[in-house]
């Protein structure tokens, strides 16, 4: 007779213990769900011009081809986020997963505008899922003094995604051609694939809820404790102010009483700290080149934005599990404040003195940006996680969605010659 040993809690459980490397292992997996997303979503960006080029078009065409990019991404936070409460977040991230690569692979033999368009409409909405599901599973499997370093770390996934694109870029169109992006961008996830089956577990939480064989749960309780005994009739229990959420859907989770005010304040901070991303990005391209900056400066310019923000998540992250993510977002925002003020005035200094400035900025503005996911992802419970950061991410991205269809381009008459403040989420 196996012995009964008391209720296994969460998220109390997950929260006394050390990391095991189990933990490690869906972290990382989450990571590389973000690298892929943020390497599909900005591969179209490079290409942009060869296709213009090859099918004749005039640069406003491509603008459609954004946007349609964009709503599918919009549909993908709003729309099928939430069924990831319902189904598992493992399942989400799976299914988004295998349609976003397949769409990207079938847009290799894409003809025209139109094909290409209802492609990647659909690519968006398997990159609007699969974001939020993997935050919420590094979250879900993260101890609360470490949960926003750790899902500031598979943010970052998503910014080096995007710089990988770049390189990608640099050395495959020029000797395989534009289209050699999309087989990148379709055959590595879907080598991810059989990887996130066999080795990404589900949601503790939901398996719980939804009363899945209590063997199964404790098979993964014990990869994370391996000292925890075999038992009989194993029992479980969730915080009950993150049980609470199964009385309600959860899209009305966030906008409980308790909950209301800080989901409407988490969403104006998204808009505000979205816009002054895409000013930034926007303009600065177009200011460089008006002051006769050769392209490849200005190009390294506009990539310092997002490597600021990859550096600043090394301090953020564990400032925010330490001293408090308020606290550390204030003091973020209040010396961004004074970086983006100094890049101003840096327009009329020295070269040296104007990359600093813009790093700094890319700091605290792109840095701000990642820090937000992780404060989503701490202040709300593993039920609504992924809700909570999808409709935040979305939020903001809808007060700004005309301005991402209407980006400026610095175009040097030659395909190879171009800068355009592409749509990110870096």
């Amino acid at each position: 007779m196996l012995p009964e040993s008391k209720p296994l809690q969460l998220p109390q459980f997950v929260d006394e213990r050390p990391v095991s490397p189990f933990q490690y292992v869906v972290i990382i997996l989450c990571g590389l769900v973000m690298f892929l997303d943020g390497f599909d979503t900005q591969a179209i960006s490079y290409m942009a011009p060869y296709i213009a080029s090859e099918w004749n078009l005039p640069r406003q065409m491509l603008g459609p081809i954004f946007s349609s990019s964009l709503a599918g991404l919009m549909i993908g936070y709003l729309v099928l986020t939430p069924l990831s409460e319902r189904f598992g977040h493992k399942k989400a991230i799976i299914v988004s997963t295998i349609v976003f690569s397949l769409c990207t692979l079938a847009s290799v033999w894409a003809n025209n505008v139109t094909e290409l368009m209802i492609l990647r409409f659909i690519t968006g909405v398997g990159l609007g899922a699969a974001a939020p599901s993997a935050i919420a599973m590094t979250g879900e499997y993260s101890p609360k003094r470490f949960r926003a370093t750790f899902v500031l770390a598979i943010y970052c996934g998503f910014s080096l995604g995007f710089i990988a694109a770049g390189l990608a870029a640099n050395w495959f169109i020029p000797h395989f051609g534009w289209r050699s992006m999309f087989w990148i961008g379709a055959l590595a996830p879907l080598m991810l694939i059989p990887v996130l089956i066999r080795f990404l577990p589900e949601s503790m939480v939901f398996m719980i809820q939804r009363k899945v064989a209590a063997e199964r749960i404790l098979k993964i309780f014990r990869k994370i404790d391996p000292t925890i005994a075999r038992q009989e009739k194993p029992t479980f229990i969730v915080d009950a102010l993150e049980q609470g959420q199964g009385q309600r859907g959860a899209l009305a989770s966030l906008f409980t009483r308790d909950r209301v005010l800080g989901t409407v304040l988490l969403w104006l901070v998204f808009a505000i700290n979205l816009g002054e991303f895409y000013a930034l990005q926007s303009w600065l391209p177009s200011i460089m080149t008006g002051l006769n900056y050769p392209m490849s400066t200005v190009v390294m310019a506009t990539t310092l934005t997002t490597v600021g923000g990859i550096a600043a998540a090394f301090i953020t992250g564990p400032s925010m599990d330490r001293l408090g993510a308020y606290k550390t977002l204030g003091i973020l925002y209040l010396v961004g404040f004074v970086c983006v003020a100094l890049t101003g005035l840096a327009f009329k200094s020295p070269l040296w003195m104007l990359l600093i400035a813009n790093f700094l900025a890319g700091c605290c503005i792109s840095g701000g940006q990642k820090s937000l996911i992780a404060l989503a992802a701490v202040f709300y419970p593993a039920p609504i996680r992924s809700t909570g950061v999808g409709w935040a991410s979305d939020g903001s991205a809808g007060l700004l969605a005309p301005s991402w269809s209407a980006q400026p381009w610095v175009w040097a008459g030659h395909p190879r010659q171009f800068s355009m403040p592409w749509p990110c989420r870096c």
